[in-house]
């Protein structure tokens, strides 16, 4: 009997193994996609850039914005250090604006707020000096509701999120980028979640949660 549970447990470790590699997998694969594809589109001096992760990436950017100049660089599952790894095909071109939401899969690895931190930093510094002339708008990042119960990964997170962000702050005000706090729009205030009706699964938004999110940036981006 023992040995019968233990191959059914080292089945079942297997399996979970097997899922997480091909999870990783396919992240990875649809990165190298949609950098390929970036590759491809020029970005000018007269452009303003979006750079983050799936929330970024779901966006119609320019229905939402109405502006033709608006150029989506998100990618599903990007990371801090995936940023950087494309920052060349973001900033070579010398944008207008760029407005930064990156640091939520970062924590979905268990990274405390000083590791990602850290990160962010470097981050923050290289693109300031790659393009100095751009101006960066650093958003903090968003409140996720964990009620919904789907991201294992991300339970705890919501009580680094706002120890995060207030470093975040510092590390744009102290290299001269302008912050912007999303939680006040996005956040229940009896709850401290991201609320409900801007989410169908804890962490992604539905179509009013972009639109609570876009009347928060748009005023940057439309501002000379």
């Amino acid at each position: 009997m023992k040995s019968f549970c233990y191959k059914l447990f080292v089945i079942f470790i297997l399996g979970i193994l097997v899922f997480s590699s091909e999870c990783l997998l396919r992240a990875d694969s649809y990165y190298d996609r949609k950098v390929s594809l970036y590759e491809l589109l020029p970005i000018g001096q007269d452009d303003i850039v979006f750079v983050g992760n799936s929330i970024t990436d779901g966006a119609e950017l320019h229905e939402l914005l109405g502006m033709p100049n608006i150029k989506n660089r998100g990618i599903t599952s990007d990371v801090i250090s995936g940023v950087e790894k494309r920052l060349g095909q973001i900033l070579n071109g010398h944008p207008k604006k760029v407005f930064l939401l990156i640091g939520g899969n970062d924590l979905s690895h268990k990274l405390t707020a000083e590791q990602i931190a850290a990160k962010y930093e470097k981050l923050v510094k290289k693109m300031r000096s790659m393009s100095p002339d751009t101006h960066f708008y650093i958003q903090g990042v968003m409140p996720i509701n964990n009620d919904f119960k789907r991201y294992k990964t991300m339970y705890g997170a919501e009580k680094i999120i706002p120890v995060l962000n207030k470093k975040i702050k510092s590390i744009a005000e102290e290299n001269g980028c302008t912050y912007i706090d999303l939680t006040e729009a996005l956040q229940d205030p009896a709850t401290g979640k991201l609320k409900r009706e801007y989410t169908n699964d804890g962490l992604h938004l539905t179509g009013a949660g972009y639109r609570a999110w876009m009347s928060v940036v748009e005023p940057y981006v439309k501002a000379e």
